[in-house]
């Protein structure tokens, strides 16, 4: 038997996994040419490295696929609204944090709440006849977190890149996006909404309930990884 561990294909994901356990004794290489999606695992028997996007990694361990990854926070609660029963978070790696968040052009003086933005958002309805948009990738979360706070005259436009554009194309009014330091947002001429954060992710391992995971090895991991 074997466990098999989903790790991010490329990328500054990639390179802090590997070092996280690296420090730990456990090497993880990439078998080839960075164009290969193969890997090798060294440092503890019984362990397969799979190389996969971040993004597939969550519904890869629903699934059953396989039996341990690491993906960020947000795109686990975006990609399963079920994660809990589907997955158990072994540890958080300290890496990759980022916050999802809200924003609005800057130069909106009277908008910084999102009770501010309901507001907005009926005016702008009134105005121009169809609601205000919001340029987005994390639909189910934006979507739970407005609903909580009571906001309801939006709609939300798919963005899988270069969101914080999407206003000056004129494509969208508003967007939702992770962001690190904020700079892409301050270059686009945006400010983020005030109040705390729609989620606070960072890159957490985590294991499958649906794999069936070997316990002998799953148990022998752990111990070398100190969980």
């Amino acid at each position: 038997m074997t466990l098999k561990l989903g790790v991010p294909s490329k990328g500054r994901l990639m390179d802090e996994t590997f070092a996280w356990f690296g420090a730990r004794g456990i090497t993880l290489e990439r078998s080839g040419s960075d164009r290969e999606y193969a890997g090798r695992v060294s440092g503890i028997e019984g362990i397969e490295l799979v190389l996969l996007s971040a993004g597939e990694i969550p519904r890869e361990l629903a699934a059953g696929r396989i039996d341990l990854g690491v993906t960020g926070t947000d795109l686990v609660r975006e990609k399963l609204p079920l994660w809990r029963d589907q997955l158990e978070t072994l540890v958080e790696l300290g890496f990759g944090h980022a916050d999802l968040i809200l924003a609005v052009p800057a130069f909106w003086a009277d908008v910084s709440t999102l009770d501010d933005l309901d507001a907005v958002a009926a005016a702008f309805r009134a105005e121009h006849g169809f609601r205000l948009r919001i340029a987005t990738k994390y639909h189910r979360l934006i979507r739970e977190h407005l609903k909580a706070a009571g906001v309801a005259d939006y709609q939300l436009v798919d963005s899988q890149g270069a969101t914080e554009g999407t206003i000056k194309n004129g494509t969208a009014e508003a967007v939702a996006d992770i962001t690190s330091t904020g700079a892409t947002l301050e270059a686009n001429h945006l400010k983020i909404l005030s109040g705390a954060p729609v989620l606070k992710s960072q890159a957490t391992l985590f294991l499958s309930r649906t794999s069936g995971a070997d316990e002998t090895i799953l148990a022998e991991l752990k111990a070398k990884l100190g969980l």
